[in-house]
């Protein structure tokens, strides 16, 4: 993976649906028509370099607040037509071109740095609700971007695209809890943590007991049963991007039953999909789609 603001020529890169951690669900460049590599490049990069102001090195809260601020400006000023300035040049202006073209629903831009902005206070949350309306602003825009450069607009395949969105953001926390715990960061909902007689803010990663294998176990049911929810779209969606959704759903699904296979103990180590899945995922692409989805 190239490093944050290392920008490649448009259609270069592998092309993703997830924004947390674009590792897991890729779909591969040739997949996609060649006229929506430089919009869908663009607005990967500009999901990348907020995401890591956020997420990655040392800087304190404060500085990354202010780093974010400063770049949701920079979008306002692009987005109204205005030049990038020099210091994300090669993020914005890509970007601006993409807006311009196509007409980029820019809230769903500024949603994503909503998002990343409430990352850097590391909150805790309450319910499943309160953590799906993060997913709302985290997730859901990317997923809404795409179909809009495919020109699908119709509201039952937008939700769709959310349940899908969602679920892929859930899987990536509960794949991740062994990593985002030692850097005080924690999505499991505070009233799922009790029924399990656990507190949120007291788990940390290392050997899980059965009550922290027992609350994995049922996020991750709750991941699955999103997903589900949304894979359908994946039928009605004509030509390349049916078959990239079929393949971004399979590979969320193949996730979940790695983390199965370990008996739920991602407090102790992290599952990833390697080259390994690869023709179990086109299998179930073709074939074994959930939904009904063939």
């Amino acid at each position: 993976m190239p490093a944050a603001g290392t920008i490649p020529a448009p259609g270069s890169a592998i092309l993703y649906m997830s924004v947390e951690h674009y590792e897991n669900f890729p779909v591969a460049s040739w997949l996609c028509p060649a006229r929506l590599r430089p919009p869908i490049t663009a607005i990967y990069w500009f999901a990348r370099v907020a995401d890591d102001m956020a997420d990655e090195g040392t800087a304190p809260q404060a500085q990354r607040r202010a780093e974010l601020a400063d770049y949701r400006a920079e979008l306002a000023r692009v987005a109204a037509g205005g030049t990038a300035g020099p210091r994300w040049a090669a993020i914005f202006n890509p970007l601006a071109a993409a807006i311009r073209e196509h007409g980029l629903p820019v809230r769903l831009l500024d949603d994503l740095i909503d998002a990343f902005m409430q990352d850097t206070g590391n909150p805790l949350y309450p319910d499943r609700q309160t953590l799906l309306a993060y997913c709302r602003r985290s997730a859901d825009p990317i997923g809404r971007l795409l179909l809009h450069l495919y020109g699908i607009r119709n509201e039952g395949a937008l939700a769709r695209s959310d349940a899908i969105c969602s679920a892929l953001q859930l899987i990536n926390f509960w794949q991740d809890l062994s990593v985002d715990l030692p850097r005080g960061r924690c999505y499991v909902p505070q009233a799922d943590a009790s029924r399990h007689g656990l507190q949120a803010g007291d788990l940390r990663a290392g050997s899980p007991t059965q009550a922290e294998k027992s609350l994995v176990r049922d996020l991750c049911q709750w991941a699955a049963d999103l997903m589900r929810e949304g894979a359908p779209l994946a039928r009605e969606l004509p030509g390349r991007i049916g078959w990239e959704l079929r393949l971004v759903v399979q590979g969320g699904l193949r996730i979940l039953e790695k983390i199965a296979e370990m008996d739920h103990a991602t407090l102790s180590q992290r599952p990833a999909l390697s080259r390994r899945d690869a023709p179990r995922l086109l299998w179930r692409a073709l074939f074994a789609m959930p939904g009904g989805a063939r």
